[in-house]
Order: structure tokens, then sequence, then C-alpha cells
């Protein structure tokens, strides 16, 4: 069923390509806002005025999503995504970035759940759906790099006081991917019910779903702190400047993006669990690396060796995902990509916050070392879920 796949790639891709670069600008707005009179803690709230609605809204998410159809709840969210990016630089104050956010969550919460309902109706096999799955969440890396790259130009070039019409470019790709998506054959869902009932909410309730969950919240917990964070640590605790601080998160981002795809390409050759657990103990060597070389003094050095970890961050989330989900029944599809969803979205929500208070408490030089703690958990929570679950199924763990 792969080839059904290759026909909606590309509008997929640039999806996902989308909603990361609307998500993943924090960074830039940390950046940018922190040097008004705006605090960290409150912009580490602000994560939260992005995750919780994707939270809330999700389950209803999937209930829009089964009445309507895939392709046009997609289209609807980047319709949606084009006209607020329109809007942002003509309204001024806080709270507008705070609706913009929320607004954007939500509609990334539709266009999620949809991206994977379509992947899962039409990709049977667990590791072809790896392979598929990394090579779209590729594009979200993409994202991120291009965010990052192009607003960190925008912002030391002469004309950095119009920062906010660069997001008119993403309002163009989105329309112009509406567009792409409207003229691609029609992506046919699994029949299934139009309302949930709490039994089937509480049915992935069971232990080896929830560890699934928490897997997934540990990842999104990490990879936030890298994404909307590591601009902030780079200009405040190594001493660069604005544009570099943000080529940082790019490089993080385009490393991340080489990962997906060499995993991708090579997934199918490894266990998925060792896969997996190997680019765990990988992540940790490197953040007490980095760790050590800042707290003895050798900062040009990190300032190479953090995007590196991109390589081996990035293929945690899709590898999971696959894994179980090539087990979920396609009537049931939606609903459980809107749990992950909301679980990525609590992660990404706390992950933010505490981190926030760790740079107001001038806490931001062990940056590395908070981060190496979540990543101990996802190494602990891993290797029960694998050795528990996986491992009765492969014999090869």
């Amino acid at each position: 069923m792969i080839q059904n796949y290759s026909r909606i790639a590309l509008p997929l891709k640039i999806s996902f390509l989308i909603f990361s670069m609307v998500l993943n600008c924090m960074g830039v707005i940390i950046l940018q806002l922190s040097a008004t009179n705006i605090s960290y803690t409150n912009l580490g709230f602000l994560e939260a005025f992005k995750d919780l609605p994707i939270a809330i809204f999700s389950l209803f998410a999937a209930t829009f999503i089964n009445r309507f159809g895939s392709k046009t709840s997609l289209i609807f969210s980047l319709l949606i995504v084009a006209i607020c990016c329109i809007l942002l630089p003509f309204v001024g104050g806080f709270w507008f970035f705070k609706l913009w956010f929320a607004i954007m969550g939500i509609s990334f919460s539709v266009a999620k759940i949809s991206v994977y309902g379509i992947l899962r109706n039409n990709i049977l096999q667990e590791i072809p759906l790896a392979k598929v799955m990394s090579s779209v969440e590729a594009s979200f890396m993409i994202g991120i790099f291009v965010v990052n790259i192009g607003f960190g130009w925008l912002i030391s070039s002469p004309y950095s006081e119009y920062w906010k019409f660069g997001f008119w470019i993403i309002s163009l790709l989105a329309l112009a991917n509406v567009f792409l998506l409207m003229k691609t054959g029609v992506l046919a869902d699994a029949e299934h019910s139009q309302i949930f009932s709490f039994s089937e909410i509480t049915g992935f309730f069971n232990r080896k779903y929830f560890l699934f969950f928490l897997i997934i919240f540990s990842i999104v917990f990490i990879e936030q702190n890298f994404n909307s964070w590591l601009p902030s640590f780079y200009k405040k605790h190594l001493n660069v400047n604005s544009f570099f601080a943000l080529q940082a998160s790019a490089f993080l981002a385009l490393f991340s993006y080489i990962g997906r795809i060499v995993t991708a390409r090579i997934i199918q050759h490894f266990s998925l669990a060792r896969y997996f657990i190997g680019c765990t103990i990988a992540i940790l060597l490197m953040l007490f690396l980095f760790q050590t070389l800042v707290t003895n003094g050798y900062l040009q050095i990190t300032l190479f060796i953090f995007p590196l970890i991109g390589l081996f961050l990035s293929p945690l989330y899709p590898v999971i995902s696959s894994q179980t989900i090539n087990h979920i029944r396609k009537a049931e599809i939606h609903l459980f990509t809107s749990l992950i969803v909301i679980f990525s979205s609590l992660g990404s929500s706390v992950g933010s916050v505490i981190m926030s208070y760790v740079f107001q408490f001038e806490y931001g030089g062990y940056y590395a070392l908070f981060i190496s703690g979540a990543v101990i958990v996802l190494l602990l929570l891993s290797f029960i879920y694998f050795r528990s679950y996986v491992s009765k199924k492969e014999n090869n763990y």
C-alpha cells in the first residue's frame, strides 16, 4: 500500500513543514520579546497557550475529522494557519501571541490526527510504516531549520523591525498546499463512529499504552527544551548574538532531519527496540560530554557539539509511534492519535514551563544537566516498555 502513499507524500510533508514553522517559532519569539520587559516565566507560560488547547481539543478534533474526513479537515486547518499568519503583523500586544498560539495548537491537533489517520489507513506493515513516518516527520525538522534560518536573517538585517511580516511567507505556503491537496486524489478513511464513548477512551489506559504515552510525553518534553530554549541558552550562557543563537536551533533541526531520513532508509535492518534504546543512550552520553565541556570552559567546542544530538533525538518519536500505531485498529486510529497529541502537548508545555524557571532563577548554565535527567527517565521507561511487550512479539531483544 506504500504506492498509495507516494501519491500524497508531497502535501503531507508540506503540511508538517508549515505546522513545524508556526509551532517552533517560539525560540524566535522568546528572543525578540525577552528584549522587552516580558520575563522568562511569562514567556515559558506562552508555550502552554499553544499546548494546552492541543490537549483539550484533541478528542473533539478526532470527532471532527471522523465527520468531515481527513482531507477536508487538513485543508481547513491549513486555511486557519494562513489567515492567522496574515493577521499577526497588524495586531500588537502580548495577549495576541497567546491567542495566536492557541489557534495554531488547535489547528495542529486537527492536522496531525488527519495525517496520521491517512498514513495508518494506507500502510499496514510495521517497518514500512516506520519508514514513511520517519520521512514525513523529517519535514517537521526542516520546518524548524527554515524558520530559524529565515527569521535569524530577518532580525539581524536592517529590516528587523518588520520581523513579523516573515509569517506572510508561511501563509503563502499554506495556501499553496491547500491548492495541492485539492488536486490530490480522494484520501479514504476507514469507517468508524462519529462519537467516541468514554469506554473507548479508557480502553487505551491499560499498563501497556499508558507506558507508551509516558514515553511520548518524555520525548516531547526533551525536544521542546531543545527547540524553544536552545537559542536563549546560546545567547545568555555562551555569549553569542541572536543570529548565531538561532542558527544553533536551525542546525539542530538540520541534523534532526538527517537523523529521520537515515532512519527511514536503514530501520528495516534493525530491531525497533534496539534502535530506540541505542539512540537514547547516545543522547545521554552527548549531554554529559556537553555539560563537562561547558563546566570546564570549552565553550567554542560546545557550539558545534549540541546540534549533533539531533541525529539521535529525531528518530525516537516516529520509531516508538509507528511501532505502537501498527497494532491499532483502523477504526480507532483517530482516537489513539488524539491521545498521542494530548500527551505530546502536555510534555511540550510542562517542559517549557520548567525550563523557564531554570532560566529565570539563573540556573541556565546547567541546561544540559536538567535535560539529562529527563533522558534518564525516558531510558528507564523505554527499557520497561520494550522488555515487557515488544520482546514477546519479536523474540530478538
